[in-house]
């Protein structure tokens, strides 16, 4: 019996390590995303009554130290046409249960993205907002973390850089997913 036990508690050590360390999707999608990613999210924005397509969009997702499914970043929209070059806003995003929602600071606004294809290179989807019909998107990945070059320390003020701030001349532009037919307009 002894030696039983001793055999037991063997499996169940080198058991432990696994336990902790499985397959977690979330994880998973979430370090994937982890980086710049460019395209088209075929957003929209309406200011003064008019509506106004963006061309290009640049979405970066920063893993938040301790937390393995969500982080900071930004998102920037890119128009011409438009009186504004780029809508830009801060963003904290989440990876649950295999949906991203990602919240928009500078429009206080959630997107959701769902029934998506994700690789370390593209990544296409449906995305989603309280404003308007879900829309797909297509993104390919233009930078990742590069360990290498990674600073070990880490400055985590709640002092946003503003840089990525709208042009103040057209405050609160709404950004919007989905279908339009007057874009430009």
């Amino acid at each position: 019996m002894k030696k039983f036990k001793s055999i037991f508690i063997t499996v169940m050590l080198a058991a432990v390590p696994f336990t902790f360390v499985g397959c977690d999707e979330d994880y998973e999608i979430a370090d994937t995303l982890w980086g710049v990613w460019e395209g088209n999210m075929y957003v929209y924005s309406q200011w003064n009554g008019h509506t106004y397509q963006s061309t290009y969009s640049v979405i970066q997702f920063d893993r938040a130290p301790n937390h393995y499914d969500s982080g900071t970043g930004y998102w920037v929209d890119y128009y011409s046409g438009a009186p504004w070059d780029y809508f830009a806003s801060h963003i904290q995003w989440v990876v649950s249960n295999g949906r991203i929602q990602i919240y928009s600071y500078e429009d206080d606004s959630y997107y959701y993205i769902y029934d998506y294809s994700l690789s370390e290179n593209h990544f296409s989807g449906i995305i989603e907002s309280q404003y308007g019909d879900p829309m797909e998107f297509y993104l390919s990945k233009t930078a990742a973390p590069d360990w290498n070059d990674y600073e070990w320390g880490w400055d985590y003020s709640d002092d946003w850089d503003w840089r990525w701030t709208r042009n103040a001349t057209y405050d609160n532009p709404t950004r919007i997913i989905g279908k339009t037919d007057n874009a430009g307009k």
